[in-house]
């Protein structure tokens, strides 16, 4: 089986294809390296200790896309290529328009196109808007709070639409929720560009001493502690459930929540990292930041009967890992 990685680079991505090509799959790898590095490449080799192919391109090339796949003769595409902070998403709502459908788009079209029939997309929790958690893939969508939201929501539409129109299509879209963690190699995990977005490498460089104090976006949401509550999965556990929606077999549109199904508040997250690695972490309280909501967390029940699927790793698990890469990244 060969498969195409659109932001394979990435933190999610690159995870995914190391748990690819310890199946035996071989991997195609592109990614534009907006949010991520080249050397990444090289680590994932080290970690799984078999080769893949990088090029760097833009998914939004359609041109380039066609090329590729007429060349490689894909059997399927895991679509992680977007652009994906909630806050830049509502300061740019034109860059993630563009970027983030056109991506979709454009690889939807050479899949129907080169007659590659399995497609799974990496959509996101947001996409149920300011509903009521645990969340359920039978939930109605609710208008979503950010663009970066609508734009996962909108590629869900245009992917389905496509499957119904091309039924060899088969399409899978995971809503996953709070990444966090990383390999235990301690060789990959999640490495932002400039000012973090994510609470948690914002807590490792904290940590790390890279920047003063953490800052604490609201503590009036009606939570236990009155800070947001998500639902935080460690990013190998997300990895591995993308390798069980590529070998099932199932047919049409699918979808899928990829969490843990419980609840984690922010300032909870925050003492378990200091409990964990013995350490402090200053942090501070300011204005709850815009599009966020106050609960999130998933019904993960669906991905356990019908992938086999669920997450393993605990919170302890998270904030270990997540510290270990931070200390060894330079």
């Amino acid at each position: 089986m060969k498969i195409l990685v659109s932001g394979g680079l990435g933190y999610i991505g690159s995870h995914t294809v190391v748990e690819l090509l310890e199946k035996g799959i071989e991997v195609v790898i592109i990614d534009n390296l907006y949010n991520a590095q080249k050397e990444t490449h090289d680590k994932i080799t080290k970690i799984a200790n078999k080769p893949s192919m990088f090029i760097q391109m833009d998914a939004t090339d359609y041109d380039g896309l066609k090329a590729l796949c007429q060349l490689h003769h894909f059997d399927g595409i895991i679509h992680f290529a977007g652009y994906k902070a909630v806050g830049e998403s509502v300061a740019k709502p034109l860059m993630y328009y563009y970027n983030n459908l056109l991506s979709t788009i454009n690889l939807a079209r050479v899949a129907t196109e080169e007659n590659i029939h399995k497609f799974i997309f990496s959509s996101s929790a947001t996409v149920y808007g300011d509903g009521i958690s645990p969340f359920s893939e039978d939930m109605a969508l609710l208008e979503r709070t950010n663009p970066y939201g609508e734009t996962k929501a909108m590629s869900e539409r245009i992917l389905s639409d496509a499957s119904k129109a091309n039924p060899n299509f088969n399409v899978t879209l995971l809503r996953y929720f709070n990444p966090v963690g990383a390999h235990k190699s301690g060789l990959i995990g999640e490495v932002p560009n400039g000012i973090p977005n994510n609470l948690m490498p914002y807590v490792t460089q904290v940590a790390k001493g890279v920047r003063e104090k953490l800052s604490v976006f609201g503590n009036d949401y009606p939570t236990v502690d009155g800070t947001g509550v998500r639902d935080y999965i460690h990013v190998v556990d997300l990895a591995k459930g993308h390798v069980a929606a590529l070998l099932s077999d199932k047919n049409g549109v699918n979808i899928y929540n990829l969490g843990t199904g419980k609840g984690t508040s922010v300032l909870e997250l925050i003492h378990a990292f200091m409990t964990e690695n013995n350490l402090n972490i200053p942090y501070q309280i300011v204005d709850r930041r815009p599009g966020d909501i106050a609960i999130s967390y998933a019904n993960a029940e669906k991905a356990l009967k019908e992938l086999q699927w669920e997450a393993k790793l605990t919170i302890e698990d998270m904030v270990r890992d997540a510290w270990h890469f931070e200390k060894n990244f330079k």
